[in-house]
């Protein structure tokens, strides 16, 4: 055996094996790495709603607070539309039901036209009708059509009023359900602008330095949504609730005008 292979067989024998418990050292620390961040206690991940609406911005702050006053506006006229239209849709119930029951027309306008009463919906609209049509029966030379279109243009009067009533308000919500997502948007990207021209003073620029003003810009644009959605929802409703409402309002005009047509001719006979 050469010199230099018996250099390499003392080398290799004097090297030291490794410790047998050495596997099982690594599982225990890496178990207690593992404990210690399990119960290491989290604190930059809960979102602080109010801390990012109060260090967001002027502009971005300005935003929010006209997206916060047509929200509640919004509501405020959302639930006085809802008990407005349910309590017109009860009254042409109510008042339907004492007219088609053989009620005397007479005693009908007598009941509507008392002193320090308030008659709306359709009781309003008979009002106007008979009380034209008693006038024009009570001009000399006024025949049977004259008093017809007399009283369809009171009915049609009246009617316009109480529609123009339902529908107050309703553009409103409207214009809160297009325009505040814009809105939103609007401050949404001025805060990014913001957030980024910050990043101009600082040498090495990471996701953590920019986080924080991009999450308070975004507050705006859900805002802006939440002052929307609802708005949205309730105008579709209750514009169809009012469409219903003057179709119920244009077929008592109609049925009305039949019996006062029938009435006069009734009495040229």
């Amino acid at each position: 055996m050469s010199a230099t292979a018996t250099a390499i067989l003392m080398q290799a024998s004097s090297v030291e094996p490794l410790p047998e418990e050495a596997p099982a050292d690594t599982v225990a620390l890496a178990a207690d790495a593992a404990a210690q961040a399990a119960n290491a206690p989290v604190t930059g991940g809960e979102l602080d709603l109010i801390q990012l609406v109060l260090h967001a911005s002027i502009p971005v702050q300005l935003v929010m607070l006209l997206l916060l006053l047509a929200s509640i506006a919004s509501w405020v006229i959302i639930f006085r539309k809802k008990r407005m239209l349910d309590r017109a849709e009860k009254e042409a119930d109510r008042f339907e039901e004492r007219f088609w029951s053989g009620a005397d027309l007479g005693k009908l306008y007598s009941a509507a036209s008392e002193r320090n009463r308030d008659v709306e919906g359709l009781e309003a609209i008979f009002e106007a009708g008979f009380r034209e049509y008693t006038r024009s029966r009570q001009r000399r030379g006024a025949d049977s059509r004259a008093q017809l279109e007399g009283a369809q243009r009171g009915m049609r009067v009246a009617s316009s009023r109480e529609l123009d009533g339902l529908e107050h308000n309703l553009e409103f919500l409207a214009n809160v359900g297009s325009i505040a997502p814009y809105v939103g948007l609007l401050g949404t990207v001025w805060g990014i602008m913001i957030a980024f021209h910050g990043l101009a003073n600082v040498k090495e620029a990471t996701i953590a330095s920019v986080a924080p003003g991009i999450s308070e810009a975004l507050i705006a644009t859900a805002m802006g949504l939440f002052a929307a959605i609802p708005a949205v929802w309730a105008y579709n409703r209750f514009a169809t609730k009012v469409e219903r409402v003057a179709g119920r309002y244009d077929a008592f005009s109609e049925e009305f005008s039949s019996i006062l047509e029938r009435q006069s001719s009734a009495g040229e006979a």
